[in-house]
């Protein structure tokens, strides 16, 4: 287990990885011995648009991505809002886009990152303006557009067979 989460918010005390007995049987978290203040690491709600803009798929380049990787438009929801709501602002932050349609996808566990991703169909319309945090976006046919075998990869070869598409992956290189 890593430990990012270091101090007890509360009381400023260390955090240690101690077992307690919780529903269903005993479970390790991060508590805090001083006050039991418990660190619970639920996954974070990340929201994803396979976007449909002008009959084409739009996948953008984060800034921060080493190479050349191009991927769907995500983002945290925030506070109070609905995840429609969310992933129409997240893409009207990233692409300058208005959103005429929204259907989900579907809901994927994203473990590596402690995330769940909730993947929507997107229709959009407008001028494409892109944020700071992104560098470029590409347009492809669905049926050339290639999924990535991780998180929001899943779920755009999920749109594509449920459009008649047989998804093709790319394979990343094997890390050593």
């Amino acid at each position: 287990m890593t430990q990012a989460f270091k101090f007890c918010p509360q009381c400023a005390t260390p955090l240690a990885f101690i077992t307690k007995a919780e529903d269903g049987g005993d479970k390790m978290r991060l508590r805090c011995p001083a006050c039991d203040y418990t660190h619970w690491n639920n996954p974070v709600p990340v929201l994803a648009a396979v976007i449909e803009y002008e009959g084409q798929i739009l996948l953008a380049r984060n800034a921060a991505w080493p190479g050349k990787m191009y991927a769907l438009i995500t983002g945290f929801m925030e506070a109070g809002e609905t995840p429609q709501d969310g992933i129409a602002r997240e893409i009207a932050e990233e692409t300058n886009l208005t959103t005429d349609a929204l259907d989900l996808i579907g809901v994927y566990d994203f473990q590596r990152m402690n995330q769940i991703i909730i993947a929507y169909h997107a229709v959009c319309h407008g001028e494409v303006r892109l944020s700071p945090e992104l560098v470029d976006y590409r347009l492809y046919a669905p049926q050339s557009v290639k999924c990535w075998p991780a998180g929001t990869g899943y779920a755009l070869a999920d749109w594509l067979k449920s459009r008649g598409h047989t998804p093709t992956f790319i394979e990343f290189p094997k890390q050593d």
